[in-house]
């Protein structure tokens, strides 16, 4: 009789034991739908509650620059967020000013990376009826370059500077919407081009080209290998970008027509990431990002872009002058699955 008993409540343990596990509740943030910036943490998401690891509460539409201030504090667990944004908390500048360079620092040390992906890639676009001869032809045109704040405002404005030498508001009109209404605003044909990040294919670009043929155009090669741009590629949260021109093509159909000089299309990329708090259990993060590593196929077949963001690079946008490093239980997983993480990623 004893020995049934114990029998029982050992096993009443057990299925206790795997009932808490499986009830570990999460809260996440990140953007709106349409990128790799969503789809990521909702993958993560489902595939953690799938196999029970979590459960996590994802909130989209939000403001990245607030969702990673709120994970470094303690209040939400997980944030998606482009590298730049804890570059800047480290520094306590940009929308961060208010912190203070001691407690912006502070904050971003709390940060840990636990996987990575590309929230865009930087190009030229146009429709062919505005007759738009390429980055030498922007001179007195309207351009939408982005939201009215923000990181994307500032990189495009920025490559168009380096590459075309001209200033927003002084050689040309910049023009700036919500994310929401972007495709709105470019289906309207106000803008005479766009410059802005991009996924191939994006449901963006997939989009506006219901109103018209849009052709695209590479960086040119002398202002890509520009000391300038070289540069700002390396800055926190930025990567250079090469891709094939017939490749690009061909991905994106007939309604696309991509220029270069030669075979090669060349832009940079936003990098970002999740992040958690450093001090989020190991074995929780290893059991959630080795879930994550495992359905990578999965995930990437949920979208046409799938494989060109980056989801299975865990070293892209890593070390320089990125303050973020992989969260302990995250390094431990992208290794033991066979992905190389150089010294400079990992957390001491």
């Amino acid at each position: 009789m004893f020995k049934n008993i114990l029998i029982g409540t050992l096993a009443s343990l057990i299925l206790l034991s795997g009932s808490v596990n499986a009830q570990v509740n999460l809260t996440a943030e990140t953007a709106s739908p349409g990128g790799a910036t969503h789809l990521s943490p909702a993958h993560m998401t489902e595939i953690a509650g799938t196999k029970g690891i979590a459960n996590i509460q994802l909130a989209d539409g939000q403001t990245l620059t607030n969702s990673i201030q709120n994970v470094a504090e303690g209040k939400t667990d997980i944030a998606a967020t482009p590298y730049i944004l804890p570059f800047l908390m480290s520094r306590g500048v940009g929308p961060y000013g208010s912190l203070g360079k001691e407690k912006g620092a502070e904050l971003a040390g709390n940060l840990r990376a636990i996987n990575p992906f590309t929230l865009g890639i930087f190009l030229l676009y146009a429709y062919d009826a505005k007759n738009i001869g390429g980055w030498d032809d922007l001179k007195g045109r309207k351009i939408y370059n982005g939201p009215p704040r923000g990181g994307a405002l500032t990189n495009a404005r920025s490559m168009i500077q380096i590459v075309a030498g001209l200033k927003d508001g002084e050689d040309y009109e910049g023009l700036q919407v919500n994310w929401g209404q972007g495709t709105t605003l470019v289906t309207s044909g106000e803008p005479d081009a766009i410059v802005l990040p991009e996924l191939f294919p994006g449901s963006r670009l997939t989009s506006v080209t219901a109103a018209g043929k849009m052709t695209g155009w590479s960086m040119p090669k002398a202002a890509y290998d520009s000391e300038a741009m070289q540069k700002y590629m390396q800055a926190p949260g930025s990567a250079p970008v090469t891709m094939d021109l017939a490749t690009l093509q061909e991905t994106m159909g007939d309604d696309w027509t991509f220029k270069s000089e030669d075979g090669t299309f060349r832009a940079f990329a936003t990098i970002g990431g999740n992040v958690v708090h450093k001090d989020m259990d190991e074995q929780l993060v290893y059991n959630l990002v080795s879930a994550y590593i495992e359905t990578l196929d999965e995930l990437m077949a949920k979208a046409p872009y799938g494989k060109t963001v980056g989801f299975d690079v865990p070293m892209q946008g890593m070390c320089g002058k990125n303050p973020i490093k992989y969260h302990p239980g995250a390094s431990r997983a992208w290794i033991d699955a066979g992905f190389k993480l150089d010294e400079c990623a990992l957390a001491k």
